[in-house]
């Protein structure tokens, strides 16, 4: 048998359907009205989102995020961070998708259930991609000054990455 799963979304579009018929909404106008508007938000985005992706690109290529990673090593094995998941807490504010293959990688080498798996899926969950975030949310409505956004932003990453190694330490050891 199919699961409901299946059928979750051409119920949501005939239950729409059925509630723009009897609310007498011209449902073929909204439509494209809807579609324009959402043609407009990624248009006024766009330019955000490509900047973002080309910087992300040119940091992972250029060899930067390797001398990121190797610069601040010694730092983070002094407060005890495992150097396995450095990569990770580089790549989460910038990148969703590079983090979660640097995720997958990191879960693959060292397995789920280890300290550093289990450290780097609690550090994933509950990040940011920041800058990501700032370039469509803030682009989407046309704010240049990011103010203390970023800063913000940051201290909440970096905030939510120690909370994750203590968290993990105190309730699974490691």
């Amino acid at each position: 048998m199919d699961r409901i799963g299946d059928y979750i979304i051409p119920i949501m579009i005939f239950v729409i359907v059925i509630f723009g018929l009897i609310r007498k909404v011209p449902i073929f106008d909204a439509f494209v009205k809807g579609a324009k508007d959402g043609l407009a938000a990624t248009y006024s985005i766009s330019a955000s989102l490509i900047g973002l992706v080309t910087a992300v690109t040119m940091l992972k290529s250029s060899g930067a995020l390797d001398m990121i990673i190797t610069a601040v090593s010694p730092l983070a094995q002094a407060v005890k961070i495992p150097a396995q998941i450095i990569p990770l807490m580089i790549l989460k504010p910038i990148s969703g998708s590079g983090s979660t293959a640097m995720l997958t990688e990191i879960l693959s080498t060292n397995g789920a259930d280890s300290f550093i798996g289990r450290v780097a899926a609690v550090m994933a969950g509950s990040t940011e991609t920041t800058f990501y975030a700032i370039a469509v949310y803030y682009g989407a409505i046309g704010i240049k000054n990011i103010r203390h956004t970023l800063a913000a932003a940051i201290l909440a990453d970096l905030a939510s990455m120690a909370a994750a190694i203590v968290t993990v330490r105190f309730f699974f050891g490691g």
